[in-house]
């Protein structure tokens, strides 16, 4: 198995093809959580897992999970590769997608193999991971690790109003599982920010140290100004 190399023309492909779903009208890609243009991201996703052959999963958040169990005994915790395919306003391509289409391709690539897991194998694609229509971001895989209340996340209002659970419903993906029902023993994501940074600096790749920490506060000064 060490010789083995990825489809490398299937990954960018569908990269590419994610990247042309949910483009505004002056050509930004706007694929905000939960919207219409999120659906059509959503949509091509699960029918590439099911062309996959994976067993296709949506928990109440909206979470996507493609599962290879394989000849896994049931019950052993899963080895789990995602991100987001959620997007900010006039996004680039690779953030968030990079790290889901390659997950798949990886899984994808040892089933052709014929590799046999130990444990299941899951790539997952996680909702309002942006934060740009429902604050907080990141907070799919929140709600999955335990760190919020699914009912408190549902109920998030949206920039535009809505609600985030209601919103789920209406695009076809508010799941029937409840968040954490897979328990990851590792969970790998490969991420790309797409900063100018290293491109400045002449650096090809960078490994992460430290990410940004982000602290939601309301304040109220009452006096007078002077």
């Amino acid at each position: 198995m060490s010789n083995l190399t990825i489809n490398a023309d299937r990954l960018l492909g569908r990269i590419e093809e994610l990247g042309s779903l949910g483009r505004d009208a002056q050509g930004r890609l706007v694929r905000v959580a939960a919207s219409d243009m999120d659906k059509l991201g959503r949509d091509r996703l699960v029918g590439w897992l099911e062309e996959a052959e994976l067993d296709v999963a949506i928990d109440r958040m909206g979470n996507i999970f493609g599962i290879w169990q394989g000849d896994a005994e049931a019950g052993q915790e899963a080895v789990m590769l995602g991100s987001h395919i959620d997007t900010v306003i006039d996004a680039g391509i690779y953030d968030g997608c990079y790290g889901v289409l390659a997950g798949l391709e990886a899984i994808e690539t040892l089933k052709e193999a014929g590799f046999a897991p130990a444990r299941p194998l899951v790539v997952a694609a996680f909702t309002n991971e942006e934060g740009v229509r429902y604050s907080p971001d990141m907070m799919g895989s929140l709600v999955f690790a335990g760190g919020r209340d699914i009912e408190e996340a549902l109920a998030s209002i949206g920039t535009d109003g809505s609600v985030l659970g209601k919103e789920l419903e209406r695009i076809g993906y508010a799941g029937r599982h409840q968040p954490g029902f897979l328990k990851p023993h590792v969970y790998v994501e490969l991420h790309v920010e797409q900063g100018p940074v290293l491109e400045r600096e002449g650096i090809a790749i960078g490994a992460v140290e430290n990410l940004q920490g982000i602290s939601w506060q309301r304040i109220t000064i009452d006096g007078v100004a002077n």
